[in-house]
């Protein structure tokens, strides 16, 4: 609510789990994440929902436990409301927002030095009825070092977009009408030369990866309709270098996918009975992926992925005390679940004993991140707060932002930018 913002894991999925941009002919840096540990990443880069590999893991940052009002580099007004999370390329920040009367979505640019507003592009839509935790600008922008890429629905068509670094309009594709009960929150991803999108849907549903520079079709995956999915999707490293493109939704379950084709190498169906909003996550080498309704996860799977000559394989499963709408989070063999109602969990990632469970007064929808060996995790009523991520719970610190927010932080540069509904604030690094 990457925001699932009704749902960006913010979803977006309020809000958003692949690999960053890199140049043509697969050369420049691959981020991925395999068993909840990430390959050597550029601190420059947070270019999608959850950051590098979708892992929600900030390699290099130091960041302060508690702070106050003075302690934050800059805030920066925003146009309309949003759920949808930022994302950050080198010095330029990118965010989406909409307009709850007219549906005007607006793309910005910002400033990572200053929160100036470098450049604003609107586009004109038109009201429809969605969820009403769900905003106009909840599914979370993606980019490379070209340009940034922009995915947002009404029922008469879905969008797939790019634009370049100044704000110029490169691509723009029309994938058909989108039916959902709750509307917009899926998130796009960049792999390699690829532009990536999960269009699970009420109606006709398909896989897409087009041409990062073109827009132009690479491969489609035709899917079954039925409870549109709201999950960012994610990248598996293989054994010998292989990856795989890793998707959950209600119609298929968990999915293993082709990168480079579309093909689907492995599926483990009837994993999830009700929606999916949560992105999934890989955690000492299974996949991790949930499901639920009504504002509670109500199926959790840990899943080890298949191969050419192996089913894939049901390894632990919960059915209470998990997440719906915020996506899991894997280090050094431990797995954080951040439930909707505040209640966090800390289990064995291998096996799904836990560790510890305890609650936080408060309710979410963002996603927790990882920064130094603590959760960074924003509540709905916009209160950061800030948990130990070891094996012993301590609730470090809760500080307010002043509004709702249904997003989740990136981390570039040694820097937090925390998004609430109208505003972006900017946390460590040089003042």
């Amino acid at each position: 609510m990457n925001r699932s913002k009704y749902y960006t894991d913010r979803s977006g999925f309020t809000s958003s789990v692949l690999a960053t941009a890199f140049l043509c002919g697969w050369l420049g840096l691959f981020l991925r994440f395999a068993g909840g540990a990430m390959a050597a990443e550029n601190p420059g880069e947070w270019s999608r929902f959850r950051g590098p590999a979708g892992a929600g893991i900030s390699s290099g940052a130091t960041l302060p436990i508690t702070w106050t009002d003075r302690d934050y580099r800059w805030k920066a007004a925003l146009p309309g409301k949003g759920y949808s999370s930022p994302v950050v390329w080198g010095e330029k920040i990118f965010i989406t927002s909409g307009d709850d009367a007219t549906a005007k979505r607006h793309i910005v640019c910002v400033g990572a030095a200053d929160g100036r507003v470098v450049w604003q592009r609107d586009y004109e839509s038109k009201t429809y009825k969605q969820n009403r935790d769900n905003s106009y600008g909840t599914s979370t922008p993606t980019a490379d070092d070209q340009r940034v890429y922009v995915y947002w629905t009404t029922p008469d068509e879905a969008i797939l977009m790019a634009l370049d670094h100044s704000g110029k309009e490169i691509w723009k594709r029309t994938l058909g009408p989108f039916a959902s009960q709750h509307g917009s929150g899926t998130s796009p991803v960049v792999y390699g030369d690829l532009v990536v999108v999960g269009n699970d849907q009420d109606g006709g549903s398909f896989l897409l990866a087009v041409d990062a520079k073109t827009g132009e079709t690479r491969w489609q995956t035709e899917r079954r309709a039925d409870r549109a999915a709201y999950s960012t999707p994610g990248v598996l490293a293989r054994e010998g270098g292989m990856e795989e493109l890793i998707f959950t939704s209600t119609s298929h379950g968990v999915t293993g996918l082709n990168p480079r084709t579309g093909k689907v190498n492995w599926e483990l169906t009837n994993a999830f009975p009700l929606r999916v909003v949560g992105s999934p996550v890989v955690a000492a080498g299974l996949i991790v992926g949930t499901c639920g309704e009504g504002g509670t996860g109500k199926r959790l799977v840990a899943v080890r992925p298949g191969s050419a000559t192996q089913p894939p394989q049901l390894v632990y499963e919960m059915k209470t005390s998990i997440p719906y709408v915020p996506t899991p989070l894997a280090k050094d063999g431990l797995l954080f679940l951040w439930g909707d109602n505040g209640l966090v969990s800390c289990l064995r990632a291998a096996t799904g004993e836990r560790v510890w469970q305890e609650k936080v007064p408060d309710s979410f929808f963002g996603s927790p991140v990882w920064v130094d060996g603590r959760l960074y995790c924003i509540s709905k009523t916009g209160v950061v707060y800030v948990v130990a991520a070891t094996e012993k719970y301590a609730l470090l610190a809760n500080v307010p932002l002043g509004e709702p927010s249904f997003s989740t932080p990136a981390v570039a540069n040694g820097v937090m930018y925390l998004r609430t509904a109208s505003q972006l604030f900017a946390l460590g690094g040089t003042k």
